[in-house]
This record gives structure tokens, C-alpha cells and sequence, in this order.
């Protein structure tokens, strides 16, 4: 979600705003520790009133929207009432077991909804909450020959320095999940395609909400060579997808899953689990591997085929290139 915030903070810079970020912590303009996720109590209204009074626009990236910290969400509400905002919705109550029976988002006739699906764009209409879709974007390389696969020859040396550290040969298959481990991202879902393909399995973020106990026990029975974590502080994420040979997002729950789309524009093939929203993306013309078309998968590895990898890209470039984003968000801010 920060990364999409910032997205959307620079596309603003681009649409002639001046902007600032508020939060509860980290390396923001100004710090209102209430709105922090796990602050013991929200912010007062003037702490809110002061952070946003130069502002004639708010986004507002997820406070409204999922319940971390319901005291914020009510205060901000109630401070943005009749003011021009924007509330950027990447995740809504119902979507979660734990949050189902929670309300709707606030909403305020000055204010405009933004949803990164259709789904939630529907979800919120059966509500009474009118929004537009924007999707995630992001930074899509030219779409052209001699920039796909390529196996080994195509890697930067930090990738293939993080193959080393992680014991994987230059012709072995190496299958990264760039996910945290809880139920949602499925991590038994990656094991089983990564042992089908013969390959090792990588998971890059640690285990979350409690998961700790079922990540070592999927581990250590795995059936396949299994590795955890970042390979070195030299290694960056863009590296670690082009470490591996194919990237997974066997998730049965995604807002939108950003690996779908960093799996494209690192020219990588994708195994893509049963989430609803990964239908919808799909339904734009990528051509990815399902959990069940792992046999696909495997004769495209022994014989790649770029032409896959190019026309992902291209599907990626007409839809959700970050170059389009100014546009996308112009079209819906509310009148200041």
C-alpha cells in the first residue's frame, strides 16, 4: 500500500499539486502518532485539523476504508466532512473474516471513492457508495525482441549472485513467491507447484498474523528444497525477480496482488492462484499459468516461448502503465 501511496503522490506532483504526507509514523512530512495502526488511542480532531489545514485535497490511503484503527478512521471522517477528498480504497471490511460484519466506509458528498478493483467498485455500489476503479499501476519496460526470458543470460549479477547465496544452480528452476506467509497467500499452493516443476521454492516475506507455527510445519514437510527471506542486503527486490523462473502468487484473497503485475514487467512467468480479483486482471488478455495448468507451465519452461513474456507486456503497457496514472487520477478528483 505505501508503494501505491507514493504512486499516487508523485502522479499528483505531476498534476501540478504540491504535496505532504501525514501519518502516525515513518519518514513522512508530518507525524500524528494516532493514526498509527496499533496507537492505544486514535488522534484528537485539532491534531487532524492542524496536519490538514494547508490541504485543499486528502487522500486518504486505507483509513476509512479496513478497521486496523477505528478511533482514526472516525476522527479523520468526521474532519474531512465537506471538504474535497479522495478516499483510496485497497481493502474493504467484508473482504476479511474478521472484520465481515463491519459498516461501509464513510462517505461525504464532497468526497469521491476510488477502489484498485471492480469488485470492490461493485461491493461498495450495493452499499450506496458510488466509486471509479484505478487500477495499481507501474513502470512497464518497452515491449520489443531480445528483452524476455533469456534463462540465465538475462539476469544482473546481483540475481545471479542472489542464486548463489541461495544454493540454486544457473540451470536449476527456482519458483519465488514475493508474498508474506499467512492462510490468504496460500504458501502450501507455492510448494506444491514448485515440487511439480521440479524446482526450488522461495518465499521472500516472513510469516504474519500467527503463521509461524504452520509456515515451519509446511517447511519441514515440504517436497521440495525450500529457502526464506532476502538473500542479502546487496539484493533488491527487482533482483530477486530476476533471480527466479517463474514467480507465484498461489493466493486464494488479494485486493489486487501486485506480483501479477511486477511478474510481467520483469518479463517472468506467473502460476496464479483462484482469487477473484486475479480473474478480473486476467480478463485483459495476460496469458498466466493457473495452480492447475502447472503441466503448461512446465513444457514452457523446457522450451520458453518470449512471445508469451512480450505480449503480457504489452497488455500490461495499454492498461496499467504508471505513465497513465496522472490521467486515470485526474478523471475522478473532486472539485477544490
Amino acid at each position: 500500500m505505501a508503494v501505491e501511496a507514493a504512486k499516487w503522490r508523485d502522479a499528483l506532483g505531476v498534476l501540478g499539486f504540491a504535496t505532504y504526507t501525514v501519518a502516525g509514523s515513518g519518514p513522512v512530512d508530518v507525524t500524528v502518532p494516532g493514526l498509527a495502526i496499533d496507537a492505544p488511542e486514535g488522534p484528537t480532531a485539532p491534531e487532524v485539523e492542524r496536519a490538514l489545514a494547508v490541504a485543499d485535497l486528502v487522500v486518504v490511503e486505507n483509513l476509512c476504508s479496513l478497521p486496523l484503527n477505528p478511533a482514526a478512521a472516525a476522527v479523520v471522517g468526521a474532519v474531512l466532512a465537506d471538504r474535497p477528498a479522495v478516499l483510496h480504497h485497497h481493502d474493504l471490511p467484508w473482504q476479511r473474516p474478521r472484520f465481515v460484519d463491519h459498516p461501509a466506509p464513510p462517505d461525504d458528498p464532497c468526497w469521491r471513492h476510488v477502489t484498485i478493483n471492480e469488485l470492490s467498485r461493485r461491493q461498495l455500489a450495493e452499499r450506496g457508495i458510488r466509486a471509479t476503479t484505478v487500477y495499481n499501476s507501474f513502470e512497464v519496460p518497452p515491449v520489443g525482441p531480445g528483452t524476455g526470458h533469456g534463462g540465465s543470460g538475462s539476469r544482473t549479477d546481483p540475481a545471479r549472485s542472489a542464486r548463489d547465496v541461495l544454493g540454486v544452480g544457473p540451470h536449476d528452476r527456482l519458483v519465488l513467491q514475493p508474498t508474506r506467509a499467512l492462510a490468504r497467500k496460500n504458501v502450501a499452493g507455492g510448494l506444491a507447484a514448485a515440487a511439480q516443476l521440479g524446482a526450488t521454492f522461495w518465499l521472500l516475506g516472513p510469516a504474519e498474523d500467527g503463521y509461524d507455527a504452520e509456515l515451519r510445519r509446511l517447511v519441514a514437510g515440504a517436497p521440495c528444497p525450500v529457502v526464506l527471506g532476502m538473500p542479502g542486503p546487496a539484493v533488491g527486490i527487482d533482483d530477486c525477480y530476476l533471480a527466479c523462473d517463474v514467480v507465484a502468487l498461489p493466493s486464494t484473497w488479494e485486493g489486487f496482488g501486485n506480483p501479477s503485475l511486477e511478474s510481467v514487467t520483469h518479463r517472468r512467468p506467473l502460476v496464479i492462484g483462484p482469487y477473484p480479483v486475479a480473474r478480473e486482471l486476467a480478463s485483459f488478455g495476460f496469458d498466466w499459468f493457473g495452480l492447475d495448468d502447472i503441466g503448461r507451465l512446465d513444457a514452457w519452461l523446457d522450451r520458453p516461448d518470449d512471445g508469451l513474456l512480450e505480449r503480457n507486456l504489452a497488455v500490461a503497457r495499454a492498461h496499467f502503465s504508471l505513465d497513465g496514472l496522472p490521467g486515470r487520477i485526474a478523471a475522478v478528483l473532486p472539485d477544490r
